[in-house]
């Protein structure tokens, strides 16, 4: 018995297949093999067709039935996750109206920022759990405005996963934890928000039926399966956005409990049981993947920007005579804690959302040309988007989330030895590191949504950690007197 995952990147579309019993990897693939193109027509555009999602998503799939050789009627369940908060629009035969507009697209900013002081800072926060921002609605509000030819022809609205299972299924669905990404979802009322859809003059004919985020929600259809290779009727019976599937392959579902990635920008995502938010909004808080009206299960999600994207930099436009970053992490460990006083400042990827939407750029404070070396940027860079990292869990501690686990995949900054060690001690926090992926973690919850796993425990207990750091508390002080000096100049710079 087999489990499908479906992971739809902006860079590439991922696909698993595990065993179910086992929860063992059996194939896996993704394409394309270079990063799918984003259409940028203006500055702070970003597009993509949905086409080439299902293309590439088609690709992938062949090749990892071929490489699995399986009987297509032993798979029992599809889990799909996605590139959160794109815009998706549909007529009434299901054609495509336009291209998506994708998260990292900014055309839409000033259109959530005018509904945020509109409807109210407190009446959004407090029902939203977020600004407008950029989101899903505040996209769809700009072409109601600049496209009104398509806004007319629209019969639904999805998210990327959502045309995916329309493309398997036939049917058009989303889930809460869809519409909260968008910034649709009252979470006070427990229904699509009336204050954002008539602010933005949004039809609610436009949402389609709602459906569980775990549990059957469709099935694919004659045309699929042929298109695919697979059994007509097999279940769709999971679908997520990225970050709360990042942090369920990671088995995150509690209080309490946290997951992490730190790639080219750095997330921090948490799970909390209560109505709070952030009164400066600098942090954003969306359904989790088991949220209900029942059981309260908020993600709160904080993201950096400039985090790994620094120590790229550095390895492409300083390091450059280091073959990789191994031999960086290396030379940085020759560097003691707090880099003999040298602190960087790793905001060098655009505005923060954790600085207020600051735009502060990176800088270096501290240098002594007598005593600093290569070995000590590098150890600070490091160390800085550490302590941007604590930096903002402070703000999540705030709002009643207690950080006592890090869960993280063994992957990109979480490589370094430097980087986990000072994480868990600033933090105080112990880090787990664990094998798994979001296409991984999609199918296992597959196996949830058809009921074939009791509980997430059961689903996840087959989950290899690979290490586990803990805090050096006898380091305690030195790591705490550098995050001290890092947090002084930035406050100089806000």
């Amino acid at each position: 018995m087999y489990l499908l995952g479906y992971d739809i990147g902006s860079s590439s579309v991922k696909v698993c297949l595990i065993e179910a019993s086992s929860g063992k990897v059996v194939a896996s693939d993704f394409s394309p093999k270079k990063e799918m193109k984003i259409i940028a027509l203006k500055a702070g555009w970003a597009e993509q067709n949905p086409a080439d999602w299902w293309t590439n998503l088609k690709l992938a799939h062949e090749s990892v039935m071929h490489q699995a050789g399986i009987d297509p009627e032993d798979i029992k369940g599809i889990g799909i996750t996605w590139q959160m908060h794109g815009l998706i629009m549909v007529d009434k035969d299901q054609n495509l109206l336009r291209p998506s507009i994708i998260w990292c697209d900014s055309r839409a900013v000033e259109y959530g920022e005018k509904a945020f002081e509109q409807i109210g800072p407190e009446k959004c926060l407090s029902h939203l759990l977020n600004s407008p921002g950029n989101f899903t609605a505040s996209k769809l509000a700009w072409v109601k405005d600049n496209e009104p030819e398509i806004f007319d022809k629209i019969d639904k609205i999805m998210l990327p996963g959502d045309y995916i299972a329309m493309k398997l299924s036939g049917e058009i669905g989303i889930t809460v934890e869809g519409l909260s990404e968008g910034i649709f979802w009252d979470f006070k009322n427990n229904c699509i928000s009336q204050d954002v859809i008539q602010y933005f003059g949004i039809p609610e004919s436009f949402f389609p039926e709602i459906v569980p985020t775990f549990g059957i929600q469709s099935t694919v259809s004659a045309a699929a399966a042929n298109e695919l290779g697979l059994k007509e009727g097999t279940p769709i019976s999971y679908r997520a956005g990225d970050q709360p599937n990042n942090a369920l392959s990671l088995n995150v579902f509690n209080p309490g409990e946290i997951a992490s990635t730190a790639g080219t920008s750095g997330v921090v995502y948490g799970v909390l049981d209560k109505l709070d938010y952030d009164r400066l909004s600098r942090v954003n808080t969306f359904a989790h993947v088991n949220h209900s009206e029942e059981q309260m299960r908020l993600g709160v999600l904080l993201c950096i920007n400039g985090t790994g994207i620094l120590n790229s930099w550095l390895k492409h436009n300083f390091a450059t005579s280091l073959s990789s970053y191994g031999d960086m992490n290396e030379l940085a460990s020759l560097s003691p804690i707090g880099s003999k006083g040298l602190s960087i400042i790793p905001f060098g990827n655009g505005a923060e959302r954790v600085l207020e939407n600051r735009d502060t750029r990176c800088s270096i404070h501290g240098i002594n040309f007598n005593i600093h070396s290569k070995g000590d940027v590098l150890r600070a860079a490091q160390e800085a988007i550490v302590f941007s990292y604590e930096y903002g869990m402070n703000i999540m501690r705030n709002i009643g989330m207690d950080i006592n686990v890090i869960r993280a995949g063994n992957a990109n900054m979480f490589l370094s030895s430097i980087f986990r060690q000072s994480l868990a001690s600033v933090s105080d926090a112990v880090i787990e590191l664990y094998d798994t992926d979001g296409a991984v973690g999609a199918a296992r919850a597959a196996g949830m949504g058809i009921g074939f796993y009791a509980d997430s425990s059961e689903a996840f207990a087959s989950l290899e950690k690979i290490a586990i750091i803990e805090p050096e508390h006898e380091k305690k002080e030195q790591y705490l007197e550098a995050y001290y000096t890092w947090q002084d100049h930035l406050r100089e710079i806000l």
